[in-house]
């Protein structure tokens, strides 16, 4: 088992210690959770309350804490408690699943593969013609890698995942299980004959670096053309990205939200848990879209909309404090 004094915590965090304990660090855990050998931290000053009840010895506060860690339990002051702590977590956590053998015997691997230094492959992976894998890829049990794709350096993928034909992933992504990238987009037209006529998607996905895809994703591939995610990227489980949009950098998707096609989203922006981006819509720069909005039309950078349809943040809440008042008042008729 791991253990750290608060001491050799500190050279990593290089916060300040308030306070003071001997007792070795075994665990990091949520306050309520902890035991007294277990470090947690306090990211905002409404959970400080629950400082006084909790077991743990240690905590990563923020700077501007307004409690005392009290006897025998320690406080780190850092800038930041979140990022703080993600280097806390770093520190305990166990090894990832072991490969007894780099490339697995079952893997099927065409000839034509081009498989780079450090490369790690699991059992029932299958690897087409042309696939390039760079240097340190990690491909875990029945991954499906089709033809010429290339996959840069030092990027992991899970169980399950597949991607399809000419598709591009970057250095020092993470692909989570069961995420699908380059399927066909969703393309059909009625025709008075044949009902609804399917449209060839001839296009692929780009993925850029250090980009996150979470299980259960599906990034569509472009009808022409190339659905595109930018460096640093971060989208969460059951996440659909349809045809042809194109993500700048750093964009967030949180679970259940959707993309149509051909959607843009520029630089930093957020869209919140189950909201919904109509077809052919842009998003500029650092905008923010709530959870379970429905966003019909553009949004201007640096904008907050909330609602469905979505509105400014500020009129969705004007509106809804009216309806609440409404709706009072009707009842006391």
């Amino acid at each position: 088992m791991k253990s750290y004094s608060i001491q050799e915590i500190n050279e990593i965090l290089k916060g300040v210690i308030v306070g003071s304990t001997i007792q070795n660090i075994t665990a990091p855990e949520q306050l309520e959770a902890a035991n007294e050998s277990e470090i947690s931290f306090i990211g905002n000053k409404k959970y400080e309350k629950f400082w006084v009840t909790s077991k743990a010895c240690v905590a990563v506060v923020n700077e501007d804490i307004s409690i005392e860690p009290g006897e025998n339990r320690a406080f780190i002051k850092v800038k930041n408690a979140d990022l703080a702590m993600s280097q806390v977590l770093a520190l305990f956590a166990p090894p990832t699943p072991l490969f007894n053998i780099d490339i697995h015997p079952t893997a099927v691997i065409d000839q034509t593969a081009i498989i780079c230094n450090g490369v790690r492959i699991g059992a029932g992976c299958y690897i087409g013609p042309k696939v390039v894998l760079g240097d340190n890829t990690t491909l875990y049990p029945n991954v499906t890698i089709l033809d010429e794709c290339t996959v840069g350096k030092n990027t992991v993928i899970w169980s399950g995942a597949v991607i399809r034909e000419r598709c591009h992933i970057g250095n020092d992504c993470i692909i989570h299980p069961n995420a699908t990238i380059g399927a066909d987009g969703f393309g059909f037209r009625p025709d008075p004959e044949r009902g609804l006529v399917k449209i060839p998607q001839i296009g692929n996905v780009i993925i850029g670096n250090s980009v996150e895809i979470g299980a259960n994703t599906c990034v569509d591939r472009g009808k022409f053309s190339s659905t595109v995610l930018g460096d640093g990227c971060k989208i969460d489980n059951l996440v659909q990205i349809g045809h042809n949009s194109k993500l700048g950098r750093f964009c967030i998707m949180a679970g259940n939200s959707g993309l149509a096609g051909s959607v843009t989203l520029g630089n930093g922006v957020i869209i919140g848990g189950s909201a919904s981006i109509k077809d052919h819509t842009t998003i500029g720069d650092g905008a923010i879209v709530g959870a379970g909005s429905g966003v019909t039309g553009d949004i201007p950078a640096g904008k907050t909309m909330l609602g469905y349809p979505a509105v400014e943040a500020r009129d969705a809440l004007k509106q809804w404090a009216i309806l609440k008042r409404l709706v009072n008042e009707s009842k006391s008729k």
